[in-house]
């Protein structure tokens, strides 16, 4: 035997039952005689059991978010995202079905069940595994069924519900569609169990990166409160800041301010056998407990801590997908359209996908989501030869510190850092110009393609604000508590905490309810939830048509 150096958790994560056999992370352990496995020669112990589930995880990467199509399916089609026609126009036209992003969605997630089901029922026929060790890979796939059922029944109402392999003959493979009811109570029997199977982040067996009970609770939480939202009657208010994204004056597109307008809520179809004050208060009760500590520590990370590499998959991120930066398999290529990759120079490339000029003036001036997670300057390719930079957004304001200006006083004022490198600096109104965030940027390598970005699936901020919204719901108006887990989120970027006395307060159900929805556009700006939370109140439609016909970029 010679002695190997394991140096990252990632390459244990990401491994399948077709590729190299994963083994746990140390310093230095002893290199394994065999390299591609098979379901005839996985070990009958633990760590055999964690392969398959680690099988079956591995399709989020190298299947899922493998090419572009997650989460721009999750992403494109909401009131604050925006980009170029050619990748916004049939989800910009409210197309959803028309286009293979979406197909993706039905057929990647199926196979994802699939994989879960095959590592479920040979797990479950191991005789050499510790009781511990079995449960925890059982309920992590089951986590990772549950949340394919649940992007499933969101997106596509009844669908078939597959819980053994087509070989087991435990399944007919005619599968009707279930009643969305019956979709949602399998899923919540999946987390339910999972949430006594796995290990909690702060138990010695668990392992970085892996789902934990808090991951099974979180998203439970997240289950209930769609569910619940979902079904309540139609008439309910909801308040949006939107309206119509621009005037023309003297030929001149000019950009508007969002205005507040309110919204009627319509019942989803489907959910009129939810007992929806039953599931807001088990949304509201299962967060309170991750966020008591019972799933295990969870806590919000500093705002500058957020996005850095060293991070990931700490205290405030319960679930990402886990990537390998320059990989061609684990490695994701959305970032180029959301983040940009740089060229030698620092020149970047891609760049196309960014939220609206409505959103950004969602935020006060000094909230660090804009201030810090905003891009307020690039230097795209082409402009390298002339020497050109760009910035956003086109105000007085950034105009004056990105290409300077004479003051009052007649005296010149230069351009501020880092616009004072030389470029000469322009803004316009089209779709070049967008809010680009720089959540995405924290990889490792800018000018790879294939990029490691650990994109979120669920973070403790999620957990707060699905306990703040179901809290409001269950008790018929806000609490103190609910107030504070909102303000949590908002003290953390530099917003100024909202009040229930004074003006401005939002001590009303529907002023609270709307205030929440807000705070989630902002805080999970292109992390796949917009779209899905104007769904689940019944409100996308209108919201979409108060835009009126097309955006600030003519989507």
């Amino acid at each position: 035997m010679k002695k190997i150096c394991i140096k990252s958790i990632v390459a244990c994560l990401l491994g399948t039952l077709a590729t190299t056999f994963c083994i746990s992370c140390a310093d230095m352990l002893d290199e394994k005689g065999f390299s591609f496995v098979n379901d005839k020669n996985i070990e009958n112990n633990d760590e055999g059991a964690q392969q398959w589930a680690t099988g079956a995880f591995s399709v989020l990467t190298y299947e899922v978010f493998r090419w572009d199509a997650f989460p721009h399916v999750l992403d494109f089609d909401c009131d604050y995202m925006t980009g170029p026609d050619w990748a916004f126009g049939k989800f910009g036209s409210g197309n959803f079905q028309d286009d293979d992003h979406a197909q993706q969605m039905w057929e990647k997630m199926y196979n994802m069940i699939h994989r879960c089901n095959l590592g479920i029922e040979n797990v479950e026929a191991m005789t050499g595994t510790t009781p511990r060790g079995k449960d925890n890979a059982i309920g992590e796939m089951q986590v990772l069924r549950a949340y394919a059922y649940f992007l499933l029944v969101r997106a596509f109402g009844p669908i078939p519900i597959r819980d053994h392999t087509i070989n087991s003959g435990l399944s007919d493979i005619h599968q009707p569609r279930q009643p969305i009811d019956s979709v949602y109570h399998y899923i919540i029997a999946n987390l339910q169990q999972a949430e006594q199977r796995l290990y909690k982040n702060t138990d010695r067996e668990f392992s970085l990166g892996h789902v934990s009970a808090g991951t099974a609770a979180s998203l439970l939480a997240k289950v209930y409160l769609t569910m619940a939202s979902g079904a309540v009657p139609t008439g309910e208010k909801v308040i949006v800041r939107g309206g119509k994204a621009f005037e023309k004056v003297a030929g001149e597109k000019v950009y508007t301010n969002p205005v507040a307008i309110e919204h009627q809520k319509t019942q989803l179809e489907g959910y009129d056998k939810i007992d929806y004050m039953k599931y807001f208060t088990l949304a509201r009760d299962k967060a309170k407990e991750v966020i008591d500590g019972k799933y295990g520590s969870y806590d919000l990370l500093p705002y500058d801590a957020l996005w850095v590499i060293g991070n990931r998959n700490k205290v405030e991120h319960i679930w990402s997908l886990q990537t390998v930066s320059n990989d061609d398999i684990y490695g994701v290529s959305f970032g180029e359209g959301y983040a940009g990759v740089l060229g030698t120079a620092g020149e970047t490339y891609g760049l196309h996908h960014g939220m609206r000029n409505h959103w950004y003036k969602l935020f006060e001036p000094q909230d660090y989501r804009i201030t810090k997670g905003v891009m307020h300057r690039w230097q795209r390719y082409h402009a390298v030869d002339y020497h050109g930079g760009s910035y956003y957004p086109n105000t007085d304001e950034w105009k004056k510190k990105a290409q300077g200006y004479t003051n009052d006083e007649g005296k010149w004022v230069a351009p501020v850092a880092p616009f004072n490198d030389g470029l000469s600096y322009e803004s316009k109104n089209d779709n070049n110009y967008l809010a680009y965030l720089t959540k995405y940027t924290y990889v490792s390598d800018r000018t790879k393609k294939r990029a490691d970005i650990y994109f979120p699936f669920l973070r403790f901020a999620d957990v707060l604000l699905i306990y703040a919204e179901a809290a409001n719901e269950a008790n018929n108006g806000p609490t103190s508590e609910a107030l504070n887990a909102l303000n949590r989120v908002r003290v953390r970027s530099n917003a100024t905490p909202k009040s229930l006395t004074g003006v401005g307060n939002i001590n009303d159900k529907v002023f609270f309810r709307s205030a929440v929805l807000e705070e989630r556009a902002m805080e999970f700006a292109e992390e796949g939830d917009r779209r899905w939370d104007l769904i689940r109140w019944g409100i996308y439609l209108p919201v979409m048509n108060a835009i009126g016909g097309t955006d600030e970029v003519d989507i």
